[in-house]
């Protein structure tokens, strides 16, 4: 007669573990026989939540091969839902369950930075956590977008891009000043006065304030033409054509502030979602995330799943559009709240 492996842990006793469950809110933690976690789950309440997963409520297939490895679940209560939905998904970052949809995205988010607390603050690329100092604008969907971008502000405003090391060590103007890319305030050929006047227009820009930028511009050409300053006049001139031509082709129809758009497709065991970034009603990029999620998982569940995964450690945008309802709407709208800390 066979004898049962004593390696081999006990099947799960379902009953006598939602016996001793709460009601309150929670997370909990589905183990196979390894150890490993195999889903994270949350809920309102746990003793339902359970009972739905262990009854006869999740009958579709995936759910069933699932249930059938599970020998141990582990609960956490906590105060509330939203605590519930933020524990849920720093477990699923930190295990990355099988059973669950899983961004998987190391990735952090360029940015431009301009060095605002310098004399002649620098504008540059930067990606990582955001220094204490300075003006933060982004995030841009890749860092080719971002360069793209300096290359334009370079042109336009001139503002400097060198390392600081390099800045303070200058005795003559480099090539970005003979290419008439920098005003060369490494050697005093510009004062702090009219180059805070170029870092200014160049943060106006950032902040999407092109159409008031332009105006301010106008304004500077015509007073250079009537005191016959015809070089300079003439800078400005171009400064405005070229923001006509940028703000004509970025500007999003009816948008003005910042917005992130969410639309998702599933096929089988494949997902994919699209984010595009809207900042200060320009249009700065897009990016598509391709998921780990179990097979035919609703459109609506993995947008659900994948906004608390994004948002847990980026920027939060003033709106958001999504392209399929959520089934927990009002949950999801609060934990993007408090984590965007809006008023």
């Amino acid at each position: 007669m066979k004898t049962p492996d004593a390696s081999c842990p006990p099947l799960f006793d379902a009953p006598s573990f939602l016996a001793t469950l709460t009601q309150r809110p929670g997370v909990y933690r589905m183990l196979d026989g390894q150890g490993e976690v195999i889903y994270v789950g949350k809920a309102k309440n746990l003793k339902k939540r359970l009972a739905h997963h262990f009854g006869h409520g999740d009958t579709s297939g995936k759910q069933r091969a699932m249930i059938a490895r599970v020998r141990e679940v582990r609960v956490t209560v906590t105060h509330t839902e939203r605590e519930a939905l933020l524990l849920e998904n720093q477990l699923i970052k930190a295990h990355k369950p099988r059973y669950n949809i899983n961004l998987r995205d190391d990735k952090s988010y360029p940015y431009i930075t301009v060095s605002t607390h310098q004399a002649f603050p620098r504008v540059s690329f930067h990606r990582g956590a955001r220094p204490k100092q300075g003006r933060h604008f982004g995030p841009f969907a890749s860092a080719g977008a971002v360069r793209e971008s300096l290359k334009l502000l370079q042109k336009i405003f001139r503002v400097r891009q060198c390392r600081d090391s390099f800045f303070a060590n200058r005795s003559r103007p480099c090539l970005q000043h003979q290419i008439q890319r920098c005003t060369a305030p490494c050697v005093g050929l510009i004062d702090s006065a009219t180059y805070g006047e170029d870092v200014a227009d160049t943060i106006l820009f950032l902040e999407g304030k092109g159409d008031r930028l332009i105006g301010q511009l106008i304004k500077r050409m015509e007073l250079a033409s009537q005191q016959q300053q015809f070089e300079q006049a003439a800078r400005y001139r171009d400064q405005i054509a070229s923001l006509r031509t940028i703000l004509a082709t970025q500007a999003v129809a009816g948008e003005s502030g910042d917005l992130d758009i969410i639309a998702t497709a599933c096929h089988g065991a494949m997902a994919c979602v699209q984010v595009v970034f809207i900042r200060t009603g320009q249009l700065v990029g897009d990016r598509a995330f391709f998921l780990q999620a179990p097979d035919d998982t609703d459109p609506s569940a993995l947008v659900e799943a994948f906004i608390p995964q994004y948002y847990l450690e980026r920027p939060v945008p003033r709106e958001l559009i999504v392209s399929h309802d959520l089934p927990n709407e009002a949950l999801i709208a609060e934990f993007l709240t408090v984590q965007a800390q809006h008023p």
